[in-house]
């Protein structure tokens, strides 16, 4: 099944890359911030579209996920074995519980933003996506002013992208564009679980 999502995904990015050959370099200097945000499910999908795309173009990508890392996601495990991406996995397997945070899930939010910082300031990527992180602000894991400074610091030529919900105002009024998903049906609510190879 994964060599058959790979072999689609190599003919989808070739095809881009014929459809865009006559397109300008893809190296910019107006890197902007997006947030995909919302109770509704796809802020993780927004972005992962935005990679696809970035691919296409030939982009360097990094993704740093902040929460669950070492759940055994197939689009982590999948872009991970794609030339000019790299994905850093934090949090752990577990779901973190708002009221009870762990000094141990603290210091894995801690890790993700230095990886995030070292990342965006390296010169080695063109889009860095920041993979839940709205979260770990909303719930404490780590205090929004460092994602403010992250935003400020951020290169000219660099993307970032910041998903998951419950987004702080601060962020949204330094992003470019931001995304509100809105639920207004999901399978859950009719006890359809999650779907592997579909939701997750």
């Amino acid at each position: 099944m994964l060599l058959s999502l790979s072999l689609i995904l190599e003919v989808l990015l070739t095809k881009t890359r014929a459809t865009c050959q006559s397109a300008p370099s893809a190296s910019f200097d107006n890197g902007l911030v997006q947030i995909f945000t919302g109770e509704g499910k796809g802020k993780t999908s927004a972005a992962l579209g935005t990679v696809v795309r970035a691919l296409g173009h030939g982009l360097r990508v990094c993704v740093i996920v902040f929460m669950k890392g070492d759940y055994p996601y197939s689009e982590w495990s999948f872009l991970a074995s794609l030339p000019h991406v790299k994905i850093a996995r934090f949090g752990f397997r577990t779901f973190t519980d708002p009221r009870n945070i762990k000094p141990q899930e603290k210091e894995q939010a801690k890790q993700a933003l230095a990886a995030a910082r070292e990342t965006m300031l390296s010169g080695n990527f063109d889009l860095v996506v920041l993979d839940e992180v709205n979260v770990v602000t909303a719930w404490k894991l780590a205090e929004v002013d460092e994602v403010i400074k992250l935003i400020r610091d951020k290169p000219t030529n660099v993307e970032l992208i910041l998903t998951g919900r419950y987004v702080d105002q601060k962020l949204i009024g330094l992003a470019d564009l931001v995304t509100e998903c809105v639920k207004i049906k999901h399978p859950y609510d009719k006890g359809i679980t999650a779907r592997v190879g579909i939701d997750c």
